[in-house]
């Protein structure tokens, strides 16, 4: 065997995905303090620099002004922009000797303008520095630094900066966002083969996964290109299985017509006997079972045709009509409770015929009292029956009536019990529509069916 040496695809994207992910976190948080460097060292703007080069050219053509009592001249300018100027006179030694104090701002501006071995200028919260520009007066070296009050807004990493936890949490957040959408981008295809699975499950052999998830050139599309192959191959078998059961019926229809005829010609010869009669109980038999055979098979295959948006009263007028004269018949009562505005798209004949074979049950085992009633219940429609009669009591018959040929022990007698095919040929039928069914014990006694059938 020759192993492949091309690298998975999903784990590619796996690892792609996480590595990005991962790195655009790290270079989010690494790129901050780098960005703020950057900013602290800014270079000096030119009309900073052209103010206090002024300043300097007059303490240089006015030494006096290096004098104490010459201070208060440049402490303070007042006609910046509307705003207050301070000026900081530095000597060699980094001493300020035009003013008593030195804010915390101040000196941790000097310390940056020493390591950045040029002027700068940087934007505090609420005040902007800058400096030094540097001159010799009277023989000595000289720095001048300038302060501005200035409230304007600091560059948005500085709020990152500052809130540590903040960005920590927002890093998070930005992780599981990352995260999220590729797991959405890996999980979709997922979905997609999971509802497809479901559906083939229910019963829809006709089913496939979506063109936009098999057409994929990764694990996901080749899985969802192998599932439609498998659903082509179950779809092929249960096809050819229903018509192989649908051929024998129709070939076994030949001999047992020929068989009935000779019944009839030896009855009309007056040739009756209790054994012709058996005979012929017998051929009635067989022949309802073809007839059975038939329809569970028909029910199964010829479902190619759209459905048809009826009113569920529409659809069942005339089984409810017969039902409710058998049930006269029998001195049982019939209770409908089904609303003229329930509509839902159905394959008429089918679903008829399956509501057809639940009321007769019911008739034929209720003791007194059936009921059938419809109600919309969101999604869907949910139709009932119930019957006051013996119900079933073992809870493996519940799960197993609607199996062909299935009988519960209680209807084994083939003159109260049929052949176990009108419940398949309900669940045939409710299955088409993409529906369930389910039996369960009535309190204190009875059997409740309950179907549910889509509304769209």
């Amino acid at each position: 065997m020759i192993l492949s040496t091309t690298p998975n695809r999903i784990f590619i994207k796996l690892l792609l995905g996480f590595w990005l992910c991962s790195s655009l976190i790290i270079a989010a948080v690494g790129l901050l303090p780098l960005l703020q460097q950057n900013h602290d060292q800014a270079p000096l703007p030119p009309h900073l620099e052209s103010l206090l080069s002024r300043i300097a050219n007059r303490i240089v053509e006015q030494p006096d002004l290096l004098e104490e009592r010459h201070f208060r001249h440049f402490r303070e300018l007042k006609n910046f922009r509307g705003k207050p100027l301070r000026i900081y006179l530095l000597n060699d030694q980094g001493q300020v000797i035009n003013r008593d104090r030195m804010s915390r701002g101040m000196r941790r501006f000097i310390l940056m303008a020493e390591e950045a071995n040029h002027p700068i200028s940087h934007q505090f919260k609420n005040e902007l520095i800058f400096g030094p520009y540097e001159f010799s007066a009277r023989g000595k070296s000289y720095s001048l630094y300038g302060r501005i009050d200035d409230h304007h807004p600091r560059p948005w990493f500085f709020f990152f900066a500052e809130n540590k936890l903040l960005t920590l949490s927002l890093a998070i957040l930005l992780s599981g966002l990352l995260c999220g959408l590729l797991a959405w981008h890996l999980g979709k295809p997922l979905r997609s083969l999971k509802q497809s699975a479901e559906t083939l499950a229910k019963g829809d052999l006709k089913h496939r996964v979506d063109a936009s998830t098999s057409k994929r050139t990764d694990e996901f599309g080749q899985l969802a290109q192998a599932f439609n192959g498998m659903a082509d191959a179950v779809e092929n078998m249960v096809n050819s299985q229903q018509r192989l059961i649908s051929d024998i019926s129709h070939e076994l229809r030949t001999p047992l017509t020929r068989l009935q005829l000779a019944l009839a010609l030896a009855r009309k010869k007056e040739q009756s006997s209790s054994e012709i009669e058996r005979i012929g109980y017998e051929a009635e038999q067989l022949d309802q079972m073809i007839g059975e055979l038939l329809e569970l098979s028909r029910v199964k295959l010829n479902f190619n045709d759209s459905k048809h948006s009826l009113a569920l009263n529409e659809t069942l007028t005339q089984v409810l009509d017969d039902a409710d004269f058998e049930a006269e018949q029998q001195q049982k009562q019939l209770a409908i409770e089904i609303d003229d505005d329930i509509m839902l798209p159905t394959y008429p004949r089918p679903l008829a015929r399956a509501v057809e074979n639940l009321l007769r049950n019911a008739i034929r085992y209720a003791d007194k009292q059936i009921s059938i009633s419809a109600r919309n219940n969101g999604p869907t429609v949910e139709l009932i029956i119930l019957d006051d009669g013996p119900g079933i009591e073992d809870e493996q018959d519940l799960l197993s009536i609607f199996e062909p040929f299935y009988r519960p022990q209680t209807a084994r007698e083939r003159e109260s019990g049929g052949w176990g095919l009108g419940l398949a040929i309900t669940k045939a039928a409710i299955d088409a529509h993409q529906g369930t069914i389910r039996a369960s014990n009535a309190q204190p006694h009875g059997l409740k069916v309950t179907i549910s059938l889509p509304r769209y």
